[in-house]
């Protein structure tokens, strides 16, 4: 399982404590890994002592004995699979997905909740670990079984910066697929967590339209995708993640990627590399931004 991102106590740093409130978009796979990163110091390696679920209805329900199966129990370590994120118990596991917009953040003392805010987790350092979803697509689930075995996990691909995704694994998955190359990298049995944002930018760094069906991409080709790809989500997660609309880190800081942002959200504009106005079309029902002139 290695690059898939566990994160033990040795790992812990200093607790960043988040100061005010602030809803997010569409988490992908950096802002996950951001926000895991972030309440990891605060939680790892401490008891849970309480379990507040205010609201069971998200995409699938919250399981009802959840609070039985946390309390008293020591979160030994926290991985990321995909866009989940898997808080390991000694009786199991917790998996838990930010859906269209979730977010987690850290309390260091009560606060009185609001309208979207779901569950509490109280653990023994004082921290809370406050999960909001206004939209309410994200999931909390529990599993006694080998989590990566999930059925929400099992049939996931390579983790994208992980030595399993390349250039070669993509041209060969791909070899008599019709489906847009932009539907086919987003396709998480395809690869782990590549979504709408990075997508879109590693098509672009790698000139390849979005539109170009998947079976005709040279491998050449995919070689410059699996390396853009690799690229963008490596800088992204260096940065905190995408900044688009209010997305915040889970200690209130915000994400600082969406300044370098090259072609996602830029419909209309110049290109960055040949000053052609960008395009906006429509693949897989997802907005996509290209340039006619650089993209082949």
């Amino acid at each position: 399982m290695g690059g898939i991102g566990f994160y033990w106590p040795a790992a812990i740093e200093s607790c960043p404590i988040r100061k005010d409130s602030h809803k997010s978009p569409m988490p992908e796979l950096p802002e996950v890994e951001t926000t895991l990163r972030g309440i990891g110091p605060c939680v790892i390696a401490q008891p849970v002592t309480d379990v507040i679920i205010r609201q069971h209805r998200l995409r699938w329900p919250i399981p009802r004995g959840l609070k039985n199966n946390l309390c008293n129990q020591t979160l030994r370590g926290l991985a990321r699979r995909g866009k989940y994120i898997l808080f390991h118990f000694d009786n199991g596991t917790l998996l838990l997905h930010l859906g269209m917009s979730g977010r987690l953040r850290i309390l260091s003392e009560p606060a009185a909740a609001g309208k979207h805010d779901h569950a509490d987790i109280h653990f023994a350092g004082r921290h809370i670990l406050r999960f909001t979803d206004p939209r309410r697509f994200g999931a909390l689930l529990w599993t006694t079984e080998n989590p990566f075995q999930h059925p929400l996990l099992a049939d996931m691909g390579p983790e994208p910066l992980t030595p399993d995704f390349h250039g070669q694994y993509l041209w060969a998955q791909a070899r008599g697929r019709k489906a847009p190359v932009k539907a086919y990298i987003m396709d998480s049995k395809t690869v782990a967590g590549v979504g709408n944002i990075y997508a879109t930018e590693a098509l672009f760094h790698s000139g390849i339209r979005p539109q170009t069906a998947a079976g005709k991409v040279s491998l050449a080709q995919y070689q410059k995708l699996a390396d853009a790809i690799k690229n963008v989500l490596e800088n992204a997660v260096r940065k905190g993640g995408t900044t688009l609309k209010d997305f915040m880190q889970s200690d209130g800081s915000p994400g600082y990627f969406s300044i370098e942002l090259q072609a996602y959200g830029r419909a209309g504009e110049p290109c960055v590399h040949c000053e052609t106005t960008l395009k906006l079309i429509r693949t897989g029902q997802r907005s996509s931004v290209y340039c006619p002139v650089c993209q082949k």
